[in-house]
């Protein structure tokens, strides 16, 4: 089961939290009043059960459809039992967002496939690109004539849904040394102009591939200019950051921001510094369905929370 430290009483939310979580297929966030909550797999009853008062929203993250290495062979039968617990959810969610690594090469057919199995959900899907969903020889031209429909430069975005505004970024384009993720002038200007007319009062939803938070620049595993993004969203009372591209929940607050991580429905990655390097994880086989999974978010109105919870493919 997921474990929340911060909805311990005695956790003073305005120092950061960081903490490991090793449960999940994906999260359940339930949203209330824009601060995300983790409930852990026995909370995906009270998000339900809380959402004809909000919406619940998915995430999935990292698919990988090409990937048959050794780590997970069949990577493209876990995104399909992922996508089955979706389907089985109490409570049919408002739309899916994918944070990107959709593909492992970003070759037509495996955006083919990915999509004729992620559209077995029957709902929107939002997607950001990862790294390897834009290293096509044209530079990432395959998924935007896919998905750059109505975004800018190269595929960012802003949508609302019931009162929350949800900003997806582009941080997998020139990344820089280390493969940190990178932002860019542009789309910072973007941001700082799609802020703009919002109260402060708005709950924000902002998601993107690599993480806005430095889980471990060692391993490209952070983003070089989120201090920037992350200066624009301060005036808001409540902000929520989902990232993918480490494999692994890891969750942090600072003040009103929250940053959570997802599983992987392909495979996992090793914790920080617990290997030579980042990459595909081999796992005994009966522990890999352990590794992978999705997150639902539960958005209800009147509460200060959003509750989040991950639940991992052997959890059903």
């Amino acid at each position: 089961m997921a474990h929340d430290d911060s909805n311990d009483p005695g956790m003073d939310r305005r120092h950061a939290l960081e903490c490991m979580i090793w449960a999940g297929t994906g999260v359940l966030w339930t949203v209330s009043g824009g601060v995300p909550r983790s409930l852990g797999l026995l909370g995906e009853a009270r998000a339900a059960e809380g959402a004809s008062t909000g919406f619940t929203f998915l995430q999935i993250s990292d698919s990988h459809i090409g990937f048959d290495r050794a780590a997970n062979p069949h990577a493209t039968d876990t995104l399909r039992e992922a996508i089955g617990k979706v389907g089985a959810l109490p409570e049919k969610p408002s739309f899916m967002i994918h944070t990107g690594d959709i593909t492992h090469l970003s070759t037509a057919a495996q955006f083919d496939t990915a999509a004729q199995i992620i559209g077995g959900a029957g709902f929107d899907v939002r997607y950001v690109p990862g790294e390897h969903d834009v290293i096509d020889e044209n530079n990432g031209r395959a998924y935007l004539d896919r998905y750059g429909a109505g975004t800018k430069g190269a595929g960012w975005y802003s949508f609302d849904q019931n009162g929350v505004h949800f900003v997806g970024l582009v941080n997998v384009v020139n990344l820089k040394a280390g493969g940190l993720g990178n932002l860019g002038t542009d789309q910072l200007a973007w941001l700082a102009d799609d802020l703009r007319a919002l109260s402060a009062s708005t709950p924000i939803v902002v998601f993107a591939h690599i993480p806005l938070w430095a889980v471990y620049p060692e391993w490209g595993w952070g983003t070089d200019d989120a201090a920037q993004a992350l200066a624009l969203l301060r005036r808001f009372g409540s902000v929520t950051v989902l990232n993918g591209h480490i494999h692994q929940i890891m969750q942090k607050v600072e003040g009103q921001v929250t940053f959570h991580t997802a599983l992987s429905t392909a495979f996992p990655q090793p914790a920080p510094g617990a290997a030579p390097s980042p990459g595909p994880m081999t796992v005994p086989p009966g522990q890999l369905r352990n590794l992978l999974g999705i997150t639902q978010v539960a958005v209800k109105r009147g509460e200060q929370n959003l509750a989040i919870v991950d639940s991992t493919l052997a959890g059903a």
